[in-house]
């Protein structure tokens, strides 16, 4: 019995008493002294309740009970409210308590802490696997929220009894550096959120493992150990590690590691991460670099052609820096060197098939196996095309056939060609195209200097523009003729060492200067038909195709031509100049001009032979020699040869024109 029941019984007893005291001294006032007449009331029965429960239903009043406690002495009440307050725990609000299930249904869990009412707790505050083997009598942990509620009932709650249970453990840890265990709940920005005890803590992406992360999804769902690193229970702030304890599970490795690590030992590592410049390899504990350069012999643009993350390889230790602590990995050291009796490999003129990997402008190379490259010069590629880039004729990563030229060992340099796959067209040229021979050809382009022809695939020749017509004077080659024209040429000339020949189109037909020579050069008389008058003199034309100038001053009127001619009269004049370089008749028509022009000739002549000396004679003078035309022969015969010095540089010309309208 508690304080307040005592002391509520205690007042009512004293105003009992006051109420009987008042009662015996009204009664002795009204009574008389007569002692007889006085009558002891009955002893009433005091009702009895002994606490079985298998008494007969009975009902007792409160008056019924009131009396039987009376019974009782101060002392013996006393003792029996000890014995209940014993029973009662000294409990204090929010604080964790431990108490008794006394039932559980599908909504409540009835549980008894030990003080005067028991309280509820709702069943979906319990784990379900907790609910499941729950029975009364059970101890379970519970948070005191409120001793009475507006209704008199505890309010208890188990979800705060484990949370503050979980920041107890939290706590703990952070300080002690205990290792906790969560489930990784979602993804967010910057790392993940795992679930400690219902606490949901912050796992940075640096902090998942040593290596790292590229699949953060993967890493959702599962259970993994935590360290604890930073607390703030203010803001309710949790952050947790996992790579710490990685790390410090790798440290003894890794001072064993660097401590027994040395040039050329071979150690397992997996590929952490990947570079432009290189890999970085994880030996356990101990990072490693493998260079771009160390990752194989052959050419490699990209890490990644030759490893992958998370692969697991053998590497050589080619390098350690004992200061940083640096260690230099190497791949390809762990391969013979491919250029190991490179020349029993790789022999002269055997026919090989390589990979494209860089061009230049002077060439392409070319791959033949890792680490082993060979050069095509950009004059090995065609026996005939023009190529002013090897771009023309291959690309990078083509795969193609070559011959190996030749192999320097000492350089680790090897030449091929492409060309060689094929029959050098030049070695019978000049059986295919001899000289003086009649051919057809298609004008592949046109220049200042010439036209080229197209003969076959491949074999061009130049038509100088001075081989183009024997009369016509040209200023360029399109005035006679067009591009992709077929045209009759002939072969002048074959320059094997540069690979050039030299074409006419004139010499079709014979020489009309020639000719002309021949028959006019007894009399030097020429008969002709004036087709232009000007004030400088008449333009005559004369047999096969020529033309002839008659000057003013040397009409028989010696006056102004256009009183005198008219186009289309027939004249007669004497030949006095044959220059055929330029395309040139001078006539006259007053014979004294004929006869200067002999003389002049007759002097010129006896002049190169006082230096040359007596030549030797040869009986019957020649038409030349009558005529004056063996100096004119000999001087054009020098012109011509002149013309002729002047193809090599026009060939070089039209190669670079010729490249430029491909390129276009």
């Amino acid at each position: 019995m508690t304080e307040e029941v005592k002391e509520e019984k205690t007042n009512e007893k004293k105003e009992q008493d006051t109420a009987t005291e008042e009662v015996t001294e009204e009664t002795a006032v009204e009574t008389t002294t007569d002692e007889e007449v006085r009558v002891e009331p009955e002893e009433e029965e005091v009702a009895v309740f002994s606490g079985d429960v298998d008494e007969e239903d009975k009902t007792y009043t409160y008056d019924q009970l009131q009396a039987q406690s009376e019974d009782y002495t101060d002392e013996e009440f006393n003792e029996l409210a000890g014995m209940y307050e014993d029973t009662l725990n000294e409990i204090e609000e929010k604080e964790i308590v431990t108490g008794r299930v006394v039932s559980v249904d599908e909504d409540y869990v009835v549980v008894d802490i030990g003080f005067k009412s028991e309280g509820m707790v709702q069943t979906n505050e319990f784990p379900d696997e907790v609910v499941e083997n729950l029975q009364p009598g059970d101890e379970v942990d519970v948070f005191l929220d409120k001793v009475e509620d507006q209704e008199g009932q505890l309010i208890l709650s188990r979800r705060k009894a484990d949370i503050l249970h979980a920041w107890e453990t939290i706590e703990r840890a952070a300080e002690t550096g205990e290792i906790v265990e969560g489930k990784i709940q979602r993804r967010i920005k910057g790392g993940m959120v795992a679930d400690i005890m219902g606490i949901d803590a912050f796992l940075p992406g640096s902090q998942i493992d040593v290596r790292p992360v590229r699949d953060f999804d993967a890493y959702v769902g599962k259970t993994m150990e935590f360290q604890v690193v930073k607390l703030n229970m203010s803001a309710e702030n949790v952050v947790v590690s996992h790579r710490a304890l990685i790390e410090s599970d790798l440290e003894e490795q890794r001072e064993e590691i660097l401590e027994t690590i040395e040039e050329g030992q071979v150690l397992q590592g997996i590929v952490k991460n990947i570079t432009d410049f290189g890999v970085f390899i994880d030996l356990g504990g101990v990072d490693g670099l493998l260079h771009i350069t160390d990752l194989s012999w052959g050419r490699v643009d990209h890490p990644e052609e030759i490893v992958s993350l998370d692969q697991q390889l053998n590497v050589a230790v080619i390098d350690f820096d004992e200061e940083t602590k640096r260690v230099s990995l190497g791949l390809k050291q762990l391969q013979p060197h491919p250029w190991e009796e490179i020349d029993l490999k790789y022999p002269e003129n055997i026919q090989v098939q390589g990979r494209v990997v860089s061009i230049a402008d002077y060439g392409a190379f070319i791959e033949l196996e890792k680490g082993v490259e060979g050069l095509i010069h950009i004059s090995e590629m065609s026996w005939t095309q023009h190529i002013k880039h090897p771009s023309q004729l291959v690309s990078k990563d083509d795969i193609i056939d070559c011959v190996v030229l030749n192999v320097n060992e000492p350089e680790k340099k090897i030449s091929l060609g492409v060309k060689q796959l094929e029959k050098d067209p030049w070695e019978d040229i000049d059986e295919r195209y001899p000289v003086g021979s009649k051919h057809k050809g298609t004008v592949r382009n046109l220049t200042n200097f010439g036209v080229f022809v197209e003969l076959e695939p491949g074999i061009d020749g130049l038509i100088h523009i001075s081989d183009l017509s024997w009369t016509e004077k040209i200023n360029h080659p399109n005035e006679v003729i067009d591009k992709d024209e077929e045209i009759e040429v002939v072969i002048l000339a074959i320059d094997f060492e540069n690979r050039r020949i030299t074409l006419g189109h004139k010499q079709i037909e014979e020489n009309p200067w020639e000719k002309f020579a021949e028959e006019y050069s007894g009399t030097n008389q020429v008969e002709g038909e004036v087709f232009k008058i000007t004030d400088k003199g008449v333009f005559v034309k004369l047999p096969h195709d020529l033309e002839g100038f008659i000057p003013a001053s040397k009409t028989e009127a010696e006056e102004e031509p256009e009183e005198n001619f008219e186009e289309g009269d027939t004249v007669e004049a004497y030949v006095i100049e044959l220059d055929e370089t330029n395309k040139n008749i001078t006539l006259s028509q007053r014979e004294k001009d004929v006869k200067e022009s002999k003389s002049a000739k007759s002097k010129k002549s006896r002049g190169k032979k006082e230096q040359e000396g007596p030549a030797p004679q040869t009986g019957t003078p020649t038409l030349g020699e009558m005529s004056g035309l063996a100096d004119l022969k000999k001087e054009m015969a020098d012109k011509e040869k002149a013309a002729r010095n002047l193809q090599n540089k026009a060939e070089e010309v039209e190669e670079e024109e010729d490249n430029a309208d491909e390129e276009e």
